[in-house]
């Protein structure tokens, strides 16, 4: 089994997502970009639903870390509200990505290729904003994750951040109405799951409970200010509107 790897496996897989066109590795049009130069615009933490405006600091002027945001679809959109903008992912296809829209569209961006499991190379007190949309099911243990996002967020800093809650690792493959596994889901110690991943190509995934993804951001101190819950997007619990993901506001205080 992969153990102590497997985020360099993930990263490697997610740099071949890219390559063959994931939806999450498609970085925003030229058009778009204007737009959000206008004031339209949204950007997503969970695949559907858009996250409330009101959710977000005041973004000109603002220091705003990616974690494990990179693609080209979130951090353009704040570079041209006038943010400044840092994106840390351990994907080099997805930091290109962000390369080509700043090449593109004539802004600075900082790009950091590192693991999120690592402690953030950051100052501490660095951000007013950390975007951290669905990506830390890529992870085995999240809670050091969000004690990170709480070091480099400055007093008064916001973290938004998607996560799912675990319903979609109870099925295999595409098959969404046959309970086929009890959850957690962790490949790592879980042969059957390991194989299941490899088999789809999925990265090694693991599921995370409502105690790990909010309670650890209370544990560490954030103060939880708003959530909402989204779905799939695509298949059968999206059509049945079965709740997969859900969004969350913290502030530092």
């Amino acid at each position: 089994m992969i153990s102590q790897n497997y985020t360099e496996h993930n990263a490697r897989t997610i740099d071949q997502w890219v390559r063959d066109g994931w939806e999450w590795g498609k970085e925003i049009d030229h058009e778009t970009w204007e737009k959000a130069k206008q004031g339209n615009w949204s950007v997503l933490l969970t695949p559907t639903k858009p996250v409330p405006k009101e959710w977000f600091c005041t973004m000109q002027g603002a220091k705003i870390l990616g974690l494990a945001s990179g693609g080209g679809q979130q951090m353009p959109i704040f570079t041209a509200l006038g943010a400044e903008c840092t994106v840390l992912d351990y994907s080099k296809e997805q930091l290109k990505k962000e390369e080509i829209v700043a090449a593109r569209e004539g802004y600075e961006i900082q790009l950091v290729q590192a693991d999120m499991t690592k402690p953030l190379p950051f100052d501490d007190g660095n951000f007013d904003l950390i975007f951290h949309p669905v990506s830390n099911c890529y992870v085995k243990d999240v809670k050091p994750i969000w004690k990170e996002c709480f070091r480099v967020l400055k007093k008064g800093g916001i973290l938004l951040a998607g996560f799912d809650n675990g319903f979609n690792y109870l099925f295999t493959g595409d098959d969404e109405t046959t309970i086929h596994y009890s959850l957690p889901f962790d490949p790592l110690q879980n042969q059957e799951q390991y194989e299941d991943c490899v088999k789809h190509d999925d990265g090694f995934q693991f599921s995370h409970t409502i105690e790990e993804q909010i309670g650890g951001q209370l544990e560490t101190g954030f103060i939880l200010k708003g959530i909402y819950q989204d779905t799939n997007g695509t298949g059968f619990l999206h059509e049945k509107n079965v709740p997969t993901f859900y969004a969350t506001k913290a502030i530092k205080p």
